[in-house]
């Protein structure tokens, strides 16, 4: 067990719950424009419905706060000065009370950035985890490995960031065993088990993920000994290099040298006949530069050590079994002293832990681990992009399990989350669901609805790639709809036309494949009939890109309030010591970046 520093200080449950109230004030208005659907923008006369501005002030308010955004932090404090004052922070002039229609563009903007995770200070720096956690010890080093080679960079920054958080918390706790839920293709369990040698379980409710994960590790395995066996190459080439640079120092100097004691030996031999020459004299020159030649002639052996100096000085940095020993006849003398053995020993686990097992189990709240892993003992659950219930049921699982003293949850697709409070005219047998978590959350009864999370997860994507969402394909879509509702009297259909946008050439042609594709006959419509509905809506197109771009601005609200929840939760429950949310990724490089952590009590 590592001789930590004391965790970092976080919200209390009292503070978070404040936070929550204001965001849910704020989403009580805002929610409706998340869970309208573009597909009946048109039908439904959302624009009309929901906002009482025109979509020229619409996209220039947003436009201008977006190039505000590093000035804004003065507007922020106002926010928070408010809410100091309320306890419930007040906008009053973003939706009308009585139309409950979008009212000022700034203010909505504003609060929307107030209720961001990033700026609601509920968040942990992962540095300062990193550090408490560690205590005194020195940062582990020389172990990097380039997991870009055999993953793509995405995967490869959230697989390296999340293993180094990993790894210290099990320090943290002495814990060598790992279980790591929706384990998918298996790239993090993989990588927990080569480069840090906990024993993982990674599960997985696909068959077709287990074995794919089983072979990809086998490929990551020999991967990662060639990856060591070119290590081992360059830290030897690196010190032959620096051998010969000085070898050829030392042979210009030792030239150097013999050229001036045959200078000094020719001048005296001018001043002196060859008859006074004293025979001491003419022995110590001669001594003289035969030391020199013979110093020559020992290069190649010191050449030889000095590599080995060099070399071994490399390879205390890498983990114990990531060079293969060399041979005594290669190396003579080698002599690897009981404190270097022992520090390389702790910068890897034995080569015994390290296994990774795949297995395939559809995860509930209600698993029982013991069935599912024989030898279960104090482990870690870990979860990276679990996808709808089983990051809910992830957490719930580590309160429940006395074995599991740490987990370290990053959530996604939030769209496919269960809600208590949805559809509740519905006969339901479920009694856990994905959302809410809390008791204050189910004390409201609160519902996000599935359109609002969905356009959440579509919206993060595109705020992290610096992109609104894809216009031209949502206006072909939404003006299809009134197409089929006037055309063939249609207003719900369970087909789907999907992804056909990128297959067509126009709109024309969109409408006749989706048409095709929905089951209904395209013949009964001319041509222009079809470019009579485009020309209709199209000097409407910007209503859609405004209303599109009032989403991507409300997106991270929703995942505020999903991570709100399950933080909440967490707070909750009385033996778990500390709990806390933490930017775990770079959110341009992985938008879903927020993860989940909580630990037990110590024994």
């Amino acid at each position: 067990m590592a001789a930590s520093c004391p965790l970092p200080v976080t919200p209390d449950l009292p503070t978070l719950r404040a936070k929550l109230q204001g965001l849910l004030q704020f989403l009580r208005d805002a929610l409706s424009i998340s869970n309208a659907h573009t597909v009946d923008f048109y039908t439904e006369s959302v624009w009309e419905e929901l906002v009482d501005l025109t979509p020229e002030t619409v996209l220039a308010a947003l436009r201008k706060s977006a190039s505000e955004a590093e000035a804004r932090p003065p507007e922020t404090r106002r926010l928070v000065e408010a809410e100091g004052e309320a306890g419930v922070t007040d906008f009053p002039k973003i939706f009308c009370e009585t139309s409950q229609k979008l009212v000022s563009v700034e203010a909505f903007a504003l609060a929307a950035k107030y209720y961001s995770v990033q700026n609601l200070g509920i968040c942990t720096p992962f540095e300062q985890l990193l550090v408490a956690l560690r205590g005194n010890q020195n940062q582990k080093i020389g172990e990097t490995q380039k997991a870009v080679e055999f993953m793509n960079m995405k995967k490869s920054h959230e697989v390296q960031a999340m293993s180094e958080l990993i790894s210290s918390i099990a320090d943290y706790y002495g814990i060598k065993q790992v279980i790591d839920l929706g384990s998918g293709k298996g790239y993090l369990s993989s990588f927990l088990s080569l480069k840090y040698g906990f024993k993982v379980y990674g599960i997985d409710s696909s068959n077709t993920n287990t074995h794919g994960a089983e072979e990809r590790n086998r490929k990551l395995k020999k991967h990662w000994k060639l990856c060591h066996a070119q290590s081992r190459l360059d830290v030897n080439g690196l010190a032959l290099k620096m051998a010969k640079e000085r070898k050829v120092q030392k042979e210009v100097k030792n030239k150097a040298d013999i050229e001036e004691v045959f200078k000094n030996s020719l001048t005296n031999q001018e001043k002196m006949s060859t008859s006074d020459i004293s025979p001491h004299f003419s022995g110590s020159v001669i001594s003289n530069i035969r030391n020199q030649m013979e110093t020559l002639h020992s290069q190649p052996h010191q050449e030889e050590n000095l590599c080995f100096e060099n070399s071994f000085s490399l390879i205390n940095l890498l983990p114990i079994n990531a060079v293969e020993p060399t041979s005594s006849q290669q190396i003579p003398n080698r002599e690897t002293s009981e404190a270097n053995k022992e520090r390389r020993k702790m910068t890897s686990k034995s080569s015994e832990s390290n296994v990774y097992l795949p297995l395939t189990s559809f995860i509930t709240a209600d698993s029982e681990l013991h069935d599912i892993i024989k030898d279960l003992e104090d482990c870690l659950m870990v979860g990276l992009h679990t996808c709808g219930d089983l990051a809910p049921n992830t957490l719930r699982i580590f309160t429940s399990k006395s074995e599991i003293k740490g987990v370290c949850s990053v959530g996604c697709c939030y769209h496919l989350l269960s809600e208590e409070f949805e559809n509740q005219h519905k006969e339901r047998t479920q009694e856990k669901w994905g959302f809410p978590m809390c008791h204050y959350l189910k004390e409201e009864r609160w519902c996000c609805g599935r359109n609002a999370r969905m356009s959440a997860c579509l919206a993060l994507e595109r705020v992290a790639a610096g992109q609104g969402l894809p216009t031209e394909s949502l206006f072909y879509r939404a003006v299809l709809q009134d197409i089929i509702k006037d055309c063939y009297g249609i207003t719900k259909c369970d087909r789907h036309v999907g992804k056909i946008y990128s297959k067509c050439s126009s709109f024309l042609d969109y409408v006749r494949r989706s048409l095709k594709k929905l089951g209904l006959d395209e013949s009964k419509l001319p041509e222009k009939i079809i470019m009579n509905y485009y020309e209709k809506y199209k000097p409407r197109m910007n209503e859609l890109e405004a209303f599109n771009m009032l989403k991507v601005v409300l997106a991270p609200c929703i995942e505020t309030l999903i991570l709100l929840d399950r933080l909440c939760y967490l707070k909750e429950q009385e033996d778990i010591a500390w709990s806390a949310l933490v930017k775990l990724f770079d959110p341009v490089k992985s938008p879903r970046c927020y993860a989940v952590i909580a630990l037990k009590k110590q024994q």
